[in-house]
């Protein structure tokens, strides 16, 4: 059993003994800090499909009614949609009830701030520091908030998307698309039908129902893709569509039935932002140099951030970036709003698709090719994170051809290729992403790196 405590919320498998796993004590407790820290007086609250959801979702709700706070409460929502909600309804915050891509035994908070944006690294220590001192003081019974179901915010996130200036519905629907689409059995299931009649797309969806009991790990990786990739090789489809439960990751297949590149999703839908408004990207350093090099192509100037989507819009605001986001698939477009949001992803690509009048087999073509080989290792107890990362750059300390970069874990550079340790945020791992010319050469230096790792542990 897991509980990750991190400045990005609470995050554990359900079930197990308190202060182990993400349970209702742990839940009350962090429901409230956030509460103490965020003040106001409303807050959305929006979960997606996990069995865990109604549990957590009554357990949340309840805790902020019990601090005076007014609950407006979505239902069934994406992430982007709950971030939408929070600028929509005027909120002072948002809690996303989500584990995003982790497996179906994991839930997690999410917490947003009233520009429904993703807390900083500061106020989520805040959130941390006050929910350790328990120093809670809850409302007295008539300052009770009340909770109130609104479920209209999955058609206005939908209109939202289709208001967009570089959303070309005209076009897509002269195109009479058709499209297969993975939900894995959570809330892209209910909105994105949606999104697809709104945009003229005729559709079939793959894992539809939402019911938490995931039909294949989550996570939209090509190893857990099998089925979607199957059907798209039997024909009669224009375009393959997989997101994850909480529906801010996007992948794409292509017609003939092979992948068209997690990394790709956010590159493609910048070369399309970037031909028609030319300006800055951002990705973080586990990203593909491809998006590098689109930018640069245009004439714009790209910027590395740290990993975790609050680094990626920060940097994004830095630097006025046009569009950004992360090479998990997670497009980030500020004429929307400052999160991933796979439903903007979708209505941006088939644009592109429908303008340049082609197949996803021949866009993907149009884009430099770099593979990248994703690695993780399981950490023990007994793992120093700190002394590996230490480790790892003495290695290359010496070496003239390597830039070393440790705003978030350590990135080692070659003209050629690149490798990134990192412990991350979400789970009890250390990832291990590396790009080259060839998947061959990306895998190698990525295992050379786990070498140091497994010698350490």
């Amino acid at each position: 059993m897991t509980l990750i405590k991190s400045i990005s919320g609470i995050r554990g498998t359900i079930g197990g003994r308190t202060g182990d796993t993400l349970n209702p004590l742990d839940i009350v407790k962090f429901t409230t800090a956030y509460a103490t820290f965020i003040g106001g007086k409303k807050i959305v609250v929006g979960r997606d499909g996990r069995i865990s959801g109604s549990m957590v979702r009554d357990i949340v709700c309840g805790t902020l009614a019990g601090m005076g706070y007014d609950v407006i409460d979505i239902g069934y929502a994406t992430t982007p949609t709950t971030e939408l909600a929070v600028r929509m309804a005027e909120a002072d915050g948002g809690i996303i009830i989500t584990a995003s891509h982790n497996p179906r035994q994991w839930n997690a908070l999410k917490l947003l701030n009233r520009e429904g944006e993703f807390l900083t690294a500061a106020d989520g220590a805040e959130v941390l520091r006050i929910a350790e001192s328990e120093d809670f003081n809850y409302a007295e019974v008539d300052q009770l908030g009340k909770v109130t179901v609104d479920d209209s915010f999955n058609q206005r996130h939908i209109d939202s998307v289709l208001q967009l200036e570089l959303a070309d519905v005209e076009t897509i629907r002269k195109r009479k698309f058709r499209v297969c689409a993975d939900t894995i059995n959570s809330v892209g299931g209910i909105i994105l039908p949606e999104l697809f009649k709104a945009l003229g797309v005729d559709y079939e969806i793959l894992n539809a129902e939402c019911t938490g009991d995931f039909a294949h790990n989550p996570e939209p990786l090509e190893k857990n893709l099998t089925g979607i990739m199957e059907k798209m090789r039997g024909g009669g489809f224009d375009l393959g569509i997989v997101v994850d439960p909480d529906v801010d990751r996007l992948a794409f297949i292509c017609e003939d039935g092979t992948m068209f590149g997690e990394e790709y999703t956010l590159v493609a839908v910048a070369d399309y932002i970037l031909s028609h408004k030319p300006g800055n990207t951002v990705s973080n350093l586990s990203s593909t140099r491809a998006l590098r090099d689109v930018t640069e192509k245009h004439g714009g100037k790209y910027t590395a951030a740290a990993v975790g989507e609050v680094n990626v819009t920060t940097k994004m605001k830095e630097v006025g970036a046009v569009i950004g986001g992360e090479g998990n698939g997670g497009v980030i477009y500020p004429e929307s709003h400052y999160g991933r949001d796979a439903l903007v992803g979708i209505a941006l690509f088939l644009s592109s698709l429908a303008q340049k009048g082609c197949t996803a087999t021949e866009l993907r073509k149009t884009f430099p090719d770099y593979q990248i080989a994703k690695n993780r290792i399981d950490l023990t107890p007994e793992t120093d994170v700190d002394a590996i990362l230490v480790r790892v750059k003495e290695m290359f300390a010496k070496d003239n051809s390597a830039q070393v970069n440790d705003i978030d874990g350590v990135k080692i550079d070659f003209p050629d290729r690149w490798v990134h340790l990192r412990k991350s945020n979400t789970e009890p791992i250390i990832r291990i992403y590396s790009e080259a010319q060839t998947m061959e050469q990306a895998d190698a230096l990525g295992k050379q790196l786990m070498d140091v790792v497994y010698k350490m542990q």
